[in-house]
């Protein structure tokens, strides 16, 4: 008859190895927590401002329509200009002020360096303020 004694090393195999799946739980839900908290505990600092008694400043009676077409012609609103000729042009039309917002209007059809050369145009006559024009549209 044989008697088996137990020893030490006759246990279950220890592993090393950590369950980082508690961990990544807990980390999912202070992120979650943090999101929604963190939006809420910003401050919304009350400031009263004081109100101005300045004039609300009338829009131009007539805005500066600057037209390159799809065959590069050059419209100052109605009126076709000579491209060369547009700084004069733009300064009759204006009256001299170069504080003037001009609207550049382009045809989709134009390629990019003549609508680039007429922007140079008009910046080497002095006139900064150029707004692009497009037209919006859900579709093409």
């Amino acid at each position: 008859m044989a008697i088996h004694i137990a020893h030490a090393d006759d246990g279950l195999a220890e592993t090393h190895e950590i369950n980082v799946t508690p961990f990544i739980d807990v980390m999912l839900v202070l992120l979650v927590i943090f999101m929604v908290t963190v939006p809420l505990s910003t401050v919304d600092v009350p400031v009263n401002l004081p109100v101005s008694n300045a004039q609300q400043k009338q829009p131009e009676s007539k805005p500066v329509y600057v037209t390159l077409q799809s065959d590069f012609a050059v419209s100052i609103g109605d009126r076709k200009v000579d491209r060369q000729k547009i700084g004069d042009a733009l300064l009759a039309e204006t009256k001299g002020n170069r504080e003037t917002q001009i609207f550049l209007r382009a045809d989709k059809a134009v390629d990019y360096e003549h609508l680039m050369g007429l922007l140079n145009a008009l910046r080497d006559t002095g006139y900064y303020k150029v707004s692009l024009v497009a037209v919006s549209s859900g579709a093409d």
